[in-house]
């Protein structure tokens, strides 16, 4: 970036965004090499300040993905975010057509678009999350990256669905929700606490299936296997969280307590798989 002062700036937002709103991908970062860790910190902030800008619905949401949306086509444009993947370009080979994509998931939730079936759902989650990891794999390097896209997209669309689950009663609460509705109706066609077992239990096979495809490609990156191995398992552990609290029987948020996540930060992290 050409202005040192503004830099270190974007660089201090982009660290104290991920500490802030993403806990445990920060525990995972604290593993990433340390060249490459503050790159993986103002890519994240690309991310998260798109994704803020449209759940939020603010006016400036549409103009600022339309921006990364151009510049994914090769035009110009002056956004946070543009400069900021400018300047990663200059260091990493940033797919611009994988950001093109996570643009259209942002352009799905910014018309307020349904999910009917799983396979637009599964197309939701490769767009929105998916797409962060592919972007996270060109950053940390991969031996095969035709193999290595495919594995990233599935454990970035993993931690989506595990966030979709893990929300359910947040998203319900805002008239929002991101399952696919022809399976609601196929297991009953209620969200409600205690109607759900059925429902959940299907969606979180699903999501494991989703993680065994993508901890299969850690193996591949040519940096930062102990962060992503250990953001995995503790991402998955959400999954076994709410298998433990009965399968959303109660309303709520179900949260891996943080000792629990420390334990398998370093269990994964240590194994890098």
């Amino acid at each position: 970036m050409s202005n040192p002062v503004g830099a270190a700036a974007l660089l201090e937002e982009a660290r104290g965004t991920t500490r802030r709103v993403a806990r445990t991908f920060a525990l995972a970062c604290r593993l990433l090499p340390r060249e490459l860790r503050d790159d993986v910190y103002l890519l994240y902030l690309v991310f998260r300040t798109l994704d803020d800008l449209v759940d939020d619905g603010h006016p400036e949401a549409a103009a600022r993905v339309a921006v990364v949306r151009a510049w994914t086509e090769g035009a110009g444009g002056d956004s946070q975010e543009v400069e900021i993947l400018e300047d990663l370009s200059t260091r990493h080979a940033i797919p611009r057509l994988t950001m093109r994509d996570f643009c259209a998931g942002m352009e799905h939730d910014l018309v307020g678009g349904t999910l009917d079936s799983e396979a637009e759902l599964d197309r939701y989650c490769y767009r929105v999350a998916g797409t962060v990891g592919v972007v996270m794999a060109a950053v940390l390097g991969t031996s095969d990256p035709a193999r290595g896209e495919r594995t990233a997209g599935a454990l970035g669309m993993a931690m989506q669905r595990t966030n979709i689950l893990r929300d359910i009663d947040e998203d319900l609460a805002q008239g929002r929700t991101y399952l696919a509705s022809d399976t609601v109706r196929r297991f009953g066609g209620s969200l409600a606490p205690g109607d759900r077992e059925a429902l959940l239990r299907h969606q979180i096979a699903r999501a494991d299936e989703l993680y065994e495809q993508g901890v299969a490609g850690i193996e591949l990156l040519l940096h930062g296997r102990r962060a992503v191995a250990a953001a995995a398992g503790m991402y998955r552990e959400i999954l076994r969280q709410i298998e433990r609290e009965g399968y959303g029987r109660r309303a709520g948020r179900a949260v891996v307590p943080q000792r629990r996540k420390l334990v398998i930060a370093a269990r994964r992290g240590a194994l890098g798989l």
